[in-house]
């Protein structure tokens, strides 16, 4: 579904990532963890289109596709979507709107007729009940005045309406509380499809004990360092990060 071949990376003149390789099967959930400024982010960031970021060599394909060569709307289109570590606020702009004309976005891309109004309210106040979010919250601009805790779970919300074919997620669990986290990690578990593939941006072991990857990668210095499946994450939580380190450095 997604590979990522050789990537290099610059952001401000500073190289990110040195040469990453990924592959992502459809039906598989991937964990990426490293410590600070390794290059988490700045590989999600880089899938979904987000502006700043030079690629300065390597390619990425999503189902046989060039994403370099696509816009961001293209991405969007196709299925990508990007959880925020950091969800922006939209005043003047409310919940319900953003998630019609997205959704009616991705269907007409598809060929498909709007969504009638019906059907759109059954399943956002469907998706509403899943994240335990008040129907409130459709009435609201998007994001403003939210909690990071319901920032976090409108961001999930967001990709329950959407269904999209590659879930990004980057540190979708920072700031959140014992309760939020359950909530968030059951909406992405009900994501979990034969057809779909997720990528987790996490520094903590926490969240995979709700979400259970089936591989986990281990970036360090703008390159994958190490690979396993979840055992690897908790010996990560065991023993931090420095054995790694100098696994990659022998």
């Amino acid at each position: 579904m997604l590979e990522v071949k050789d990537l290099h990376v610059t952001v401000e003149g500073s190289e990110i990532l040195k040469g990453l390789n990924l592959t992502l099967k459809a039906g598989e959930v991937h964990a990426i963890m490293g410590p600070n400024g390794a290059g988490k982010s700045t590989l999600s960031a880089v899938i979904a289109g987000k502006e700043g970021y030079e690629v300065t060599s390597g390619s990425i394909t999503f189902k046989g596709r060039d994403v370099l060569e696509m816009d961001v709307e293209e991405r969007a289109q196709a299925g990508l979507l990007l959880g925020f570590q950091y969800p922006v606020e939209i005043p003047g702009v409310k919940n319900i709107y953003l998630l019609k004309a997205a959704l009616n976005a991705q269907r007409k891309a598809r060929g498909e007729d709007e969504i009638p109004a019906p059907e759109f309210m059954k399943l956002v106040k469907e998706q509403l009940a899943a994240m335990k979010m008040d129907p409130s919250f459709l009435q609201r601009a998007v994001n403003e005045g939210f909690s990071g805790g319901e920032k976090k779970r409108n961001e999930i919300l967001q990709m329950l309406v959407l269904q999209p074919k590659l879930v990004m997620l980057d540190e979708i669990d920072s700031g959140l509380d014992i309760d939020a986290m359950r909530v968030v990690a059951q909406g992405i578990n009900s994501l979990r499809d034969p057809e779909r593939g997720i990528l987790i941006v996490t520094h903590y072991q926490r969240l995979l004990e709700h979400v259970e990857p089936d591989v986990v990668h281990v970036l360090v210095d703008g390159r994958i360092a190490k690979t396993g499946d979840k055992q690897l994450a908790y010996d990560l939580e065991a023993r931090g990060y420095d054995w790694v380190l100098e696994e990659s450095a022998a």
